[in-house]
């Protein structure tokens, strides 16, 4: 019986789990702080390593799912800002190195789209764009039966195609992607400029709000509110009309905090979808499903990519 470790890091907290090749429900978990214990990121990332082999040695495979820019052909994530300002780190070298094993190195949204894909929202779906809308905005394509990753694997950036140009400032320094103008600081964003500008909201500004508390304002009723989740869907409706004409999926599934408020993003997300789509034929047949794994969904999608790849 094959025994896998996987990782799914994120800037807050680095989540382990071990998994059986029987089972997609995992035998083991652990979550800590990305930062914490007065250790860096990656020497948290070796330490949970260690730790499990003392209690597991006996490890077929290990993977992981990372954010930002990941070269998944060398194993180097080229850029993660969220994790400790990362910038060119041979993970795979490092892992090798002291361990011996040669883990599988891929995006974390990658990962996700492919849990989902394999035990998921996607299942039955061999075309399939996913897309999770939270700190950032990030995606995934499966396109008939293959997850894309492109040359080098960068291809990974759904959040980063230019909307507006000459947008709001995104959080990879350039402007108008859709990560800043649909991901839920954005919203947040949005509405602090609105308050600055003196529109008359139930907001506090003390606290600063954030895409959560604006989103129970908005089921309140606060005008302001609403207009920011209407703002953001439409923004996403048009990335994603760009993203139908690209790989013409069967099915969309949609992650992420900030994409579980319901109507008030989803309705003018749609609305502007049909909008701006260059036809309705890219609509027929096309599901728009919630994902289904949660937090496990970076886990899940890393474990089976390894044993698929294994």
């Amino acid at each position: 019986m094959k025994t896998i470790l996987t990782f799914d890091i994120g800037g807050t907290n680095i989540r382990a789990g071990l998994f059986s090749e029987e089972s997609i429900k995992p035998l083991y978990t652990k979550k800590i702080k990305t930062s914490g214990q007065n250790r860096s990121p990656l020497e948290n990332i070796l330490f949970l390593i260690e730790e499990i082999l003392t209690q597991y040695p006996t490890l077929a495979a290990i993977s992981m799912a990372v954010p930002g820019s990941v070269d998944n052909k060398n194993g180097v994530v080229i850029k993660a800002p969220n994790v400790g300002g990362w910038k060119n780190i041979p993970l795979r070298q490092i892992v090798q190195e002291k361990f011996g094993f040669v883990p599988f190195i891929e995006n974390d949204a990658s990962m996700a789209a492919y849990g989902e894909w394999k035990h998921g929202a996607g299942r039955n779906h061999s075309y399939i764009l996913y897309i999770t809308i939270s700190t950032g905005v990030g995606g995934a394509v499966i396109d008939n039966g293959h997850l894309l990753t492109g040359f080098r694997g960068l291809g990974t950036e759904k959040g980063h195609m230019t909307i507006v140009d000459d947008g709001p400032l995104c959080s990879c320094g350039k402007r108008g992607h859709l990560e800043a103008l649909a991901s839920g600081p954005a919203i947040a964003a949005y509405v602090r400029q609105k308050m600055a500008e003196g529109f008359p909201t139930m907001l506090p500004s003390d606290p600063a709000p954030t895409a959560e508390t604006i989103a129970k304002a908005a089921k309140q009723g606060d005008a302001l509110s609403i207009d920011a989740f209407h703002r953001a869907g439409h923004y996403l409706g048009v990335g994603f009309a760009n993203y139908l004409h690209l790989f013409n999926p069967s099915c969309i599934i949609l992650g992420g905090g900030v994409s579980f408020s319901g109507d008030l993003l989803y309705q003018p997300f749609y609305e502007s979808l049909k909008e701006h789509v260059m036809s309705e034929e890219y609509l027929v047949g096309l599901e728009i499903n919630y994902a289904q794994l949660g937090d496990e969904a970076g886990l899940i999608g890393a474990y089976q990519w390894s044993l698929d790849n294994l």
